[in-house]
């Protein structure tokens, strides 16, 4: 398994509004295509107006070809249009897991 970190920063005071937008019409769409949602997060203290989300993968094809539907899927791209003007930054990370990770690691 690996896990993939994005991590939005927003303008300031929009994080309500986007988490409020996603739920009504953007997770339901992200769980159905990317499958395994690990966590979604906001931050309190550090970094301000970001959300922090973690999506397990079988591995980097797989993460590929499920990132790829959901940019295919024309309610998703709708949705991003939508939540693009409220963002500012956006990074994504791939974390692989030690062999002692509770999530499985690969040794």
């Amino acid at each position: 398994m690996i896990v993939e970190q994005r991590i939005y920063r927003f303008k300031p005071g929009a994080v309500p509004e986007f988490l409020t937008r996603y739920e009504a019409r953007g997770l339901d769409l992200q769980k159905r295509v990317l499958g395994n949602l690990i966590g979604y997060f906001v931050t309190e203290l550090g970094p301000l107006n970001e959300t922090v989300h973690l999506w397990g993968y079988d591995s980097l094809d797989d993460r590929a070809r499920r990132r790829a539907a959901l940019m295919a899927d024309p309610d998703w791209r709708a949705f991003l249009a939508e939540i693009l003007p409220l963002l500012e930054t956006q990074e994504s990370r791939i974390l692989m897991p030690t062999a002692f990770s509770p999530i499985g690691g690969t040794g």
